[in-house]
């Protein structure tokens, strides 16, 4: 005869498997399908490219070039099957383009640095900038100066002995690529500098001029090549100054 305490332990564990059997079936009614969860992440990938899309519209309007260019691009990259990426192809490469531009731009007006003080008992004014080759510790400086007693001048101001130049010497220029021959002379007081001898004419050519390459000879090591980047020149932060 079977017992009843083993009769009521089989009772519970038949509960317990129906239990475990109710629970796995509604478990796998909740689980998604490949086909549900595949469209799911569709449908995320859709909102969150169209949020960035809307974020790309408004930098536009804002004009700025440089942040739409960047959404863009990530916008094309993650989601490149999406109504946005083909929306944002339309214009992305003209956005690329000018934020590029900008760029070039505000590189070349930080090459240029602006100056007013006081110098030789007068006040000078200057405009400058480093050649980009050579650079560093051999880089040579192209200086527009207006002076109070000494007027106006342009010169190039390198290091150690300074240039070659006997008399009214003419260095080979490039601006732009096309050849523009410059007279310069030496000063007498023995700075290591060189004076471009017709400054205005100097100073309207490079006004319109991107680049300038000057083919000089240097006291202490033989013809070099000068590269100035002029493009970022601002004539207006160049302040005048009146005569003593």
């Amino acid at each position: 005869m079977i017992r009843p305490l083993f009769c009521r332990t089989l009772v519970a564990i038949t509960a317990c498997g129906w239990l475990l059997l109710a629970a796995c079936s509604q478990q796998d009614q909740n689980t998604p399908s490949p086909q549900d969860a595949a469209k799911a992440q569709a449908q995320q990938m859709n909102e969150e490219a169209n949020r960035q899309l809307q974020t790309y519209r408004q930098m536009l309007q804002m004009k700025n070039d440089a942040i739409a260019a960047q959404l863009g691009e990530a916008i094309v990259k993650q989601f490149p099957a999406s109504d946005a990426a083909k929306e944002v192809q339309q214009t992305l490469p003209e956005v690329e383009q000018r934020a590029k531009e900008v760029a070039e731009k505000q590189r070349l007006t930080a090459l240029w640095t602006y100056q007013v003080g006081p110098m030789e008992g007068g006040t000078q004014s200057t405009a400058s900038l480093y050649s980009s080759r050579p650079g560093g510790d051999r880089a040579v400086r192209l200086v527009l100066r207006r002076h109070t007693q000494w007027g106006q001048s342009v010169f190039l101001f390198g290091n150690g002995h300074g240039f070659v130049c006997k008399g009214n010497c003419t260095i080979q220029t490039q601006f732009d690529g096309k050849p523009h021959p410059l007279r310069a002379f030496l000063p007498t007081t023995g700075e290591p500098a060189m004076f471009i001898r017709d400054d205005k004419a100097f100073i309207a050519a490079m006004e319109k001029t991107k680049r300038i390459t000057i083919n000089v000879e240097m006291q202490d090591g033989g013809k070099q090549e000068l590269v100035f980047e002029t493009g970022g020149y601002d004539p207006s932060k160049w302040q005048p100054v009146g005569k003593k």
